[in-house]
């Protein structure tokens, strides 16, 4: 299975390869391929692609993933919203159900789940339906230590703390369960289906009603231990307060939608269209842009605090915010940092990401996938 997942990661990475591309670049032998790539093709993961002639020769046959192949369905539970996502073997979005909420509930949840993954799983056409290959979750990490920055009653939240995904989703979904940090979710999304260059090493960074991020090793997603590397939301920020003396505050406190949220309330601003649409906001005056320049601030912080402990390729940043916002937050950050005192580390590429406000539910989708098809993450997620 080994080499399996190999060729389907590089299939994958590349977009197509032909059966010698991946001997040479793999370092198989194209006995090997050949044996791999006609089993992939009779399980229907892989498909061949028109043969292209060359100057001399056969022409050359590039096979690419099958979309069909497979499909994973994801569940990301946010603070504002839950959200079900049916996608393919090459990440396009089949189906979509979205159920907005003040703040999340258990009960909430259960109802949602039940009823959004039949209509789903109808969506699909009668034999794909057994290509499932499970539920990814994602949630944000220990949910329940912000209840009062989410706007909910503590007790409510509290009730995350012993629920177990994997048994009480199971036992109404008959279906494998994969658990993982909802920005983590994002950055696989990035990594897997993002069509920007393709860095091998890069830390990744979601805006959303709290920020977070994920981590990307040698190509391959990084979580850590616990699951839980790259929580840039946690990063302490320090600052002198107005006494002179030494305080700080967690990155999640500055650089957070809900902190805009906050703003607009005070300037008797709606504050509702940050959760009604991510495609546009209207014009929101200067709240906006001083909330812009404290996110900015923290972000350019957070790159030059991760690349003293790695040297990341790039600093790619994405949100549940308009493209346009996103990019004007890309521009700024990029500047700081190149004001900033950067002796002694490596330079960095900030860019933004290409999947979008939607990162966090299609990367919970591909959860599954990766456990299933990638060559170095079947062991990444609790099932």
């Amino acid at each position: 299975m080994h080499n399996e997942r190999k060729i389907l990661s590089y299939i994958r990475h590349k977009g197509s390869a032909s059966k010698s591309e991946i001997a040479q670049q793999l370092g198989l032998s194209a006995q090997a391929v050949t044996v791999i790539i006609k089993s992939l093709e009779a399980e229907e993961l892989v498909v061949r692609k028109a043969p292209k002639r060359g100057k001399v020769g056969q022409p050359i046959v590039p096979f690419s993933l099958n979309p069909d192949g497979a499909f994973g369905i994801g569940l990301k539970v946010g603070r504002r919203s839950f959200d079900l996502t049916l996608v393919d073997m090459t990440g396009n979005v089949k189906g979509t159900l979205h159920e907005n909420c003040a703040y999340p509930t258990v009960s909430q949840l259960l109802l949602f789940i039940k009823k959004g993954v039949e209509v789903l799983t109808l969506s699909l056409e009668a034999d794909h339906a057994h290509r499932i290959t499970g539920i990814g979750v994602a949630m944000p990490y220990e949910i329940w230590s912000w209840a009062e920055e989410a706007g909910a009653p503590k007790e409510v939240l509290d009730e995350w703390k012993s629920f177990d995904f994997s048994l009480k989703i199971g036992s109404i979904i008959n279906l494998p369960i994969y658990v993982c940090n909802d920005d983590t979710a994002a950055c696989s999304a990035e990594l897997s289906f993002g069509n920007i260059n393709h860095f091998s090493d890069f830390l990744y960074i979601f805006v959303g009603t709290f920020i977070g991020g994920g981590i990307v090793i040698n190509g391959s997603l990084f979580t850590g231990k616990t699951g839980n590397a790259g929580a840039i939301g946690s990063l302490p920020q320090p600052s002198i307060n107005e006494s002179g003396k030494l305080v700080s505050k967690q990155l999640i406190m500055q650089s957070s939608l809900f902190i805009l949220e906050k703003m607009l309330r005070d300037a008797d601003i709606d504050s509702s269209v940050l959760w009604r649409s991510t495609d546009y906001w209207g014009k929101l005056g200067t709240p906006l842009e001083h909330w812009i320049e404290q996110v900015t601030d923290g972000l350019a912080y957070a790159a030059l605090c991760s690349l003293a402990v790695f040297d990341f390729e790039a600093v790619i940043i994405d949100g549940a915010i308009p493209a346009t916002v996103r990019e004007n937050i890309v521009q700024i950050t990029r500047e700081k940092i190149k004001r900033a005192d950067t002796r002694g580390l490596s330079s960095t590429k900030v860019v933004s990401g290409s999947i979008g406000p939607k990162a966090q539910s299609i990367g919970s989708a591909n959860l599954p996938l990766l456990v299933h098809f990638s060559h170095d993450s079947q062991h990444i997620f609790s099932k």
